[in-house]
């Protein structure tokens, strides 16, 4: 029967969760992996990946997720097909995570549990995900060279998209549910004066059309004087349908037990820490509000959301834990 006491738990089986696992086992930490029902993070949902190192004809990225996983657990690491539901701080500078059954404990906890992107909500959109549909330019762009796709959203991550495909795409139209976009200025007029995007103000989008892959879209478009409560809906024959509404950070049972921006991502800031150790918590950039706590990956980076940079912030997690583990013993 396992140990239900550990060195360090991770919460999360992305690139952050299977790369800190690495380290961690690797550094001779007895580490427990909660990898979730849904293990593998995003990348369990794409077809090729093309940007992460080492793989120059490109991997797929539940491969990719699957070589990760058998690399940890190579090392050592014990992973478990469960959902984290708690955690919890013992008295004896300790910590608990209940999942599933069973309650484990461990002496330090790194929060990787990602972010899920924003998706329309349509069952048309989903049945194509990886298929013509995308969440990610940076991730797919080269795939719909001289093609004509859309991307769904008003603020700076959707004008980005937009700018990405531009270099690829024959034709890219940036579609908007209001009149005016919500990004910054620099980055509207960026869309709003390149000769290959075109806007459509007022829009949404209410199916995806295609079997086995895109091939267009329904769309419903508002009275843009608005003086008529009418709309007018069309078939749009398009290659790919790019969503940028957004991210939500995997961060609900972190609610009250670590500190959270006003978007719900995990703030490493070991800045406002009192001290544990006779050392400047500052040298830990990835420890959260609790110290002994800490975390990696798309629950807290706002900005980059790229596999690779969920690895490196892993790797930093993960050697953090190693150095306060080693701290707090003496």
């Amino acid at each position: 029967m396992m140990d239900n006491l550990f060195d360090v738990i991770i919460i999360g089986s992305g690139p952050a969760g299977l790369t800190a696992g690495i380290y961690t086992s690797r550094a001779d930490l007895k580490t427990l992996i909660i990898a979730g029902s849904k293990w593998g993070g995003q990348l369990m949902q794409t077809t090729l990946v093309e940007n992460y190192p080492g793989f120059p004809d490109g991997i797929q990225g539940p491969e990719l997720m699957a070589n990760m996983r058998k690399q940890a657990e190579n090392m050592g690491a014990t992973i478990i097909e469960e959902d984290a539901e708690t955690l919890n701080t013992l008295k004896t500078q300790k910590f608990a995570v209940k999942a599933g059954e069973r309650e484990y404990e461990a002496r330090a906890v790194i929060v990787a549990s990602g972010a899920e992107f924003n998706w329309l909500g349509l069952p048309s959109e989903q049945k194509l995900i990886g298929r013509g549909v995308s969440s990610c330019a940076t991730c797919d762009a080269a795939f719909f060279r001289n093609k004509k796709v859309i991307v769904v959203g008003g603020g700076d991550a959707a004008m980005e998209e937009a700018l990405v495909l531009a270099k690829f795409a024959s034709e890219v139209t940036v579609v908007h549910r209001r009149d005016s976009f919500r990004a910054s200025k620099v980055m509207q007029e960026r869309v709003l004066n390149h000769p290959k995007i075109k806007v459509m103000w007022n829009t949404t989008v209410t199916e995806v059309v295609g079997e086995n892959k895109v091939e267009g879209v329904m769309l419903k478009t508002q009275d843009a004087l608005k003086t008529l409560n009418t709309l007018n809906t069309q078939n749009m024959p398009i290659d790919g349908v790019f969503v940028a509404i957004g991210h939500s950070p995997a961060t609900q049972i972190f609610k009250g037990k670590v500190e959270l921006d006003g978007k719900g991502y995990v703030l490493p800031h070991p800045k406002s820490l009192s001290t544990i150790v006779e050392k400047d918590l500052s040298i830990y950039k990835m420890m959260t509000s609790v110290e002994g706590v800490f975390t990696a990956g798309d629950v807290h980076d706002v900005n980059y959301k790229q596999a690779i940079t969920a690895a490196g912030f892993g790797c930093q997690a993960a050697l953090e834990v190693e150095k306060w583990l080693s701290d707090i013993k003496s």
